[in-house]
């Protein structure tokens, strides 16, 4: 009997589909990529051509070699890694691979892994799409010659082991100038009147309260600036009667959310569960990939979920129309299927990201998920149900006040009919100024009014704040910067670099980010300008579309960058000789200060009269940004609480790094590591992964220790093993800047060398 060869690139998934295909298909795995750029070079020709020169991976070859074997022994061979650009390379260097064996080769796309989807895309595969491939490939190229041009010029000027890469250096300056403009702001005060009202007691039950707030003095707009200028007002406001002006009461509509893709669900996890973008990328895939549901084996529980398409299957919306009829009830169920508009670049053979049965409903779903994979399992099913829901309607209420030449306006808003509310609310950015609305007693025009209480208050402006990472990929992708499988990339980079820290969930930059943002951006003004970096994604797209040639999107990059290296290599500032120049002076022999980098330590303040003169110092930025020699640095403010006495914890230094110490001491001498953000990856533990130090050296521990010993040796890094899924790799770097990924898991052997520059292509 003849067998057909099909080959994905995780066991997950070969698992999941092996169920589906039964004996007549061998199914086995690459493990993710099999080839890829060297390790120790540039890797590319940089003639008229750009030729890459790929090499088999470490370790790879005995995986080759068992493909080749199966092959062998198949009549046909089906390539079935990701339907994306990243898949597109792994497929096509699969088949160069086995190309020896004489075998007819197809590609198959699985957008979602069920029977009748598997089944279709087996019985119309397609033929590998070179010009995909070429996409992918001149984004890989691009990245590699930022990141392998650029880096060497900030180890020879900064500091050993530091990384520039293409889109990364855009994320880094939309950081850094958002902290620019903190540093600019001027914060102004202003002044709001709020007054407690009733309507006139009608000696029964006493009338329901309610608040508006002076929004008109005079016809005019009423801008407080000051207290004095409130008082004033509050004395016109002392002998005045109060009465309803208008009333006006409209109904609204509130539209239910499109389904996800790629950027919205990252966002959307991020405010409701403090999800990671990487975090969030890893859980998905395993959803994706195949979970074991008791006795139905491994099933795919949601459509792929790298994609920028609001499309939906004519098949997904009647299920969820039946669904929503059947638990709901009609009213609930628009008269037709809502169709989403997607954006002009969005992939049209895509999905949107949605559950692949809607019957599995996340009550079902529940027993065979961890927490985090039942909360997105969760998240994406109800916004795909509520896509597909009535709009929810909302009686909102304005009422008028006249109080003399005075106007004030209170609002009031309530649910006529909940909708797609029952089930799902997207969650917000940045929560909302003042008071929630609250519901306003039946008021009507010209009726008389108490005033219970008027209250003046104080504000001030404030500063824009700081991107969070659900904030950073909507701004990434308004700009046309990045695509779905590159935003975790970009910002666990940055993070993972010490370029930009987590605060509260909010990303600050470092000053070593500062610093090399600065060189960056002075140097290379291209590689960090925003529409430069969005026309550039569009270029890749027409690759991929056909309209514009490979080599030559490259060949019009690289002319002009090559010339900004030529001069970067003369004129970029030498940390390491004069260090970053400041407007201070040395307090004991009055010459520069310039800022110095330490490896161990960070920056710091030294003597441009070094080594005559040996002063240094720490230093601290107000608010302003200005530079402030500290002998003994302030410590900065984390949000943290200290566990002992509820005292904050602030950031210090000390000698072998960063810690958190209780802003209590002496009185409460609690410290502890800052945490990583990465969760502990025991089975059924909370915690989080803190750094620590012992006799033999920097370790990372969980932070609910004594209840939880696990220690690691080496950086903890979101990023799931591509060969046993375990949810957190771990790093080990040398003196030269290169680094060790491996597994910890002591039944897998996972290990990968990472690259000195940071190669943006591969998947989040």
């Amino acid at each position: 009997m003849s067998k057909s060869l099909l080959i994905v690139e995780s066991p997950t998934k070969a698992k999941t589909l092996e169920r589906y295909l039964g004996k007549d298909f061998i199914v086995k795995a690459s493990v993710g990529h099999i080839k890829d750029l060297p390790g120790n070079k540039l890797g590319v020709s940089l003639d008229a051509e750009f030729k890459p020169q790929y090499q088999v991976l470490r370790g790879k070859k005995k995986i080759i070699d068992e493909l080749k074997k199966a092959a062998s022994k198949a009549d046909l061979v089906y390539l079935g890694p990701d339907p994306d650009r990243e898949g597109e390379a792994i497929a096509w260097h699969i088949a160069e691979e086995i190309g020896a064996m004489g075998k007819p080769v197809k590609r198959v796309l699985f957008y979602e892994l069920t029977r009748k989807a598997i089944l279709e895309a087996i019985e119309k595969p397609n033929e590998l799409d070179l010009k995909l491939y070429e996409a992918q490939q001149a984004r890989r190229i691009l990245d590699r010659l930022v990141g392998y041009m650029i880096s060497p010029l900030l180890w020879e000027k900064v500091r050993a082991g530091l990384s520039a890469g293409r889109v990364q250096s855009v994320a880094l300056r939309l950081i850094c100038e958002r902290e620019d403009e903190i540093y600019a702001f001027e914060k102004e005060e202003y002044w709001t009147i709020e007054a407690r009202l009733a309507p006139l007691a009608d000696g029964q039950s006493p009338p329901p309260a309610f608040s508006a707030q002076l929004i008109r003095f005079k016809k005019k707009k009423c801008t407080i600036a000051s207290g004095d200028d409130a008082e004033k007002h509050l004395r016109a406001l002392d002998s005045v009667s109060w009465q309803v002006g208008t009333v006006e009461k409209k109904q609204r509509a509130k539209n239910p959310s499109p389904p996800f893709i790629t950027s919205t669900l990252q966002q959307d996890a991020a405010r409701k569960f403090h999800f990671s973008a990487k975090q969030t990328m890893s859980i998905a895939q395993k959803l994706y990939e195949g979970i074991e549901i008791g006795n139905e084996g491994a099933v795919g529980l949601i459509t792929y979920m790298r994609t920028d398409s609001t499309r939906l299957s004519q098949d997904s919306t009647q299920a969820v129309r039946e669904f929503i009829a059947n638990r709901w009830g009609d009213e609930y169920l628009p008269a037709k299927a809502v169709a989403y508009k997607s954006k002009e670049t969005a992939q049209g053979a895509h999905e949107a990201i949605r559950p692949t049965d809607v019957a599995r409903t996340p009550e079902m779903m529940a027993k065979f998920l961890s927490r985090e994979q039942a909360n997105l399992y969760s998240l994406i099913w109800k916004r795909f149900v509520a896509c597909q829901m009535t709009p929810a309607l909302i009686n909102q209420t304005t009422v008028d006040i006249v109080a003399g030449d005075h106007l004030f306006r209170a609002t009031g808003s309530v649910i006529a009919f909940p909708g797609f509310l029952t089930l799902y609310e997207e969650g917000k950015d940045e929560p909302e100024n003042g008071k929630a609305e609250e519901r306003l007693p039946d008021l009507t025009e010209g009726q008389a009014l108490d005033l219970l209480k008027i209250e003046p208050k104080q504000h001030f402006t404030q500063p824009p704040p700081r991107f969070t990472e659900a904030t950073l990929i909507k701004t990434l992708e308004d700009l046309g910067i990045g695509r779905p499988s590159t935003y975790a990339t970009i910002i666990s980079t940055v993070l993972e670099r010490e370029y930009v820290l987590r605060s509260k969930q909010r990303l600050m930059p470092t000053e070593l980010g500062m610093i090399i943002n600065r060189l960056v951006s002075t140097n290379f003004p291209d590689i960090v300008d925003t529409r430069f970096t969005a026309n550039m994604e569009k270029d890749l797209d027409q690759v991929e579309h056909g309209g514009r040639g490979f080599s030559n999107l490259l060949g019009d990059f690289y002319e002009p960058f090559a010339k900004s290296l030529e001069s970067a290599r003369t004129g970029m500032a030498n940390f390491k000789g004069a260090g970053w120049p400041t407007e201070l002076e040395c307090p004991r022999c009055s010459k520069p200060l310039t800022i110095r980098l330490s490896r161990s330590n960070g920056a710091f303040l030294a003597c441009s009269g070094y080594p005559q003169c040996s002063y240094t110092s720490d230093y601290a930025r107000d608010e302003k940004g200005h530079i402030q020699p500290v002998e003994a640095k302030e410590p900065e403010e984390t949000g943290e609480v200290c566990e002992k006495c509820g005292k904050p914890m602030a950031l210090k230094r000390g000698r072998f790094g960063t810690f958190l110490a209780c802003t209590g001491y002496p009185a409460c001498r609690n410290t502890r590591s800052p945490s990583s953000g990465i969760h502990c990856p025991r089975e059924g533990c909370a915690g989080e992964l803190v750094a620590r130090t012992g006799r033999r050296g920097r370790f990372y521990g969980c932070n609910k220790y004594p209840e939880c010993k696990m220690i690691f040796q080496g950086e903890p890094v979101q990023q799931s093993c591509p060969v046993c899924k375990s949810a957190v790799l771990f790093r080990k770097g040398s003196k030269t800047g290169n680094s060790t990924l491996f597994c910890i898991n002591p039944a897998c052997k996972f290990t990968k060398k990472e690259e000195q520059a940071e190669d943006e292509a591969k998947n989040g």
